[in-house]
């Protein structure tokens, strides 16, 4: 939901020099000795900005004017670039763009965990369009502008954006957007379908309309001629996941994504959780096994696991991984996925990584090597029980740097541990999430 305007902003706009980027990616400045973050500035910019929130601690803003143009600035390539809230960082070059994930990265380390002695990995990176394979766009039917609209969300809205195309989005989507708003357009339940999932496997893609009502046969005549003619296979979810069925009625069809380095496949549901960028994906698996290592000797606890994603291609390697995840649906995946890759030295557990650990059997054994790679909540509870494991080697995957730093406090200034390594992966050009590997040894 969008956050509601505070009453009695100013409206004029203000003058500000930027001095940083915030780990969110907006522009920092300081006047009147509170902070400011100004949606859209970069770093050594002078600009003119208007409010859009202030508080006691802080005050938020968008700007308005540039008065003078960082190095780093480029024209976006989207038209839609700055209405739609898909992206947020079109303007940095795309060099910079990593350039300053690192930068965020090395500044949570050293405010919030207390580090700065480490060394930096290069950065993994990959292609910048198009990469997006999964994704939930939002549908609206707009009777004033006489059509429906399908994308991201607006920029600081719940308004569905008004764009025709996405470069970001993978192009088999991407370029079929405004194609999906006149076949929505035709529907009984246009103004009943809020949401579509886009899924792009190796062999096909899938798209889950979400409905409120159930469709008329002609809806279904429409959307099966639709998905003939433009490749894609189209399924209908009335409620909860396990709602999703194909326009026939039918289980919803796997799709699969590969690893040939390690000889892995994965098969998944569109609805299941997978990395949103393939390649980043690879690159990144690939760094964690060279970064773990494992060897026949070894017993490696994968903690938030999901389908085995790192758990397979490190049982590969390893004498036995344990993999364990909140989901019993992810677990009951894994399982499946290391059965059809013939390993038979991996073993999955659903626990609540969370919660309280006693009573689960994995949590009383030994490992050699632990892998985090948890949500933009962290680890903390869980990383506090590691030295009861016999752990000596963490390698830590990260989507959120705040939390990855909170967390590195408590590993090498309660738990004994040194951050070795560490670096970031852009597996979301053109934002400013940050994606991040590191790797702590037991000193």
């Amino acid at each position: 939901m969008a956050r509601r305007r505070r009453r009695n902003l100013p409206t004029e706009p203000f003058e500000a020099e930027i001095e940083s980027l915030s780990h969110d990616g907006k522009g920092v400045a300081h006047l009147d000795g509170k902070v400011h973050f100004i949606d859209g500035a970069l770093p050594g910019e002078k600009i003119s900005f208007i409010y859009t929130d202030r508080r006691r601690d802080f005050a938020e803003g968008r700007i308005e004017k540039l008065f003078s143009r960082s190095p780093i600035r480029i024209e976006p390539k989207c038209e839609h670039f700055g209405l739609c809230g898909g992206c947020s960082w079109q303007h940095i070059s795309d060099e910079n763009q990593i350039l300053e994930k690192q930068t965020l990265l090395q500044e949570q380390f050293k405010r919030i965990g207390k580090i700065e002695e480490f060394e930096l990995w290069p950065p993994l990176t990959g292609p910048v369009w198009g990469y997006r394979h999964k994704a939930r766009l939002g549908v609206k039917n707009v009777d004033k502008k006489g059509r429906v609209l399908v994308g991201f969300r607006e920029k600081r809205s719940a308004f569905v954006a008004d764009i025709k195309s996405c470069p970001v989005l993978h192009p088999s989507v991407g370029e079929k957007l405004e194609l999906l708003s006149e076949l929505i357009g035709t529907l009984s339940v246009r103004s009943k379908l809020p949401q579509i999932e886009v899924a792009v496997g190796e062999a096909h893609v899938v798209l889950v309309f979400r409905i409120l009502e159930d469709v008329t046969p002609d809806d279904l005549l429409k959307m099966s001629a639709f998905g003939e003619q433009e490749g894609f296979t189209i399924c209908l979810q009335r409620g909860g996941p396990d709602t999703v069925v194909t326009l026939d009625g039918q289980p919803v069809p796997e799709l699969s994504y590969s690893l040939p380095d390690e000889s892995v496949e994965f098969s998944f549901l569109p609805t299941d959780f997978t990395q949103v960028n393939p390649e980043i994906n690879r690159k990144m698996i690939r760094r964690v096994i060279e970064t773990l290592n494992p060897t026949p000797e070894d017993r490696i606890l994968d903690l938030f696991c999901g389908l085995g994603n790192f758990t397979l291609p490190i049982a590969k390697k390893a004498g036995e991984v344990v993999g364990v995840e909140g989901s019993d649906v992810l677990v009951k995946r894994a399982t499946e996925n290391a059965k059809k890759n013939g390993l038979d030295n991996v073993h999955f557990y659903a626990a609540d990584l969370f919660k309280e650990l006693k009573g689960q059997p994995w949590a009383k054994e030994k490992f050699t090597k632990v892998l985090l790679d948890p949500s933009r909540a962290g680890a903390k509870e869980v990383i506090e029980k590691l030295p009861a494991l016999g752990v000596k080697t963490v390698v830590y995957v990260s989507c959120n740097p705040s939390t990855l730093a909170r967390d590195s406090d408590i590993l090498v200034h309660e738990l004994g541990f040194k951050l070795i390594k560490a670096g970031v992966m852009d597996m979301f050009p053109h934002t400013a999430h940050v994606e991040s590997i590191a790797l702590f040894e037991k000193r």
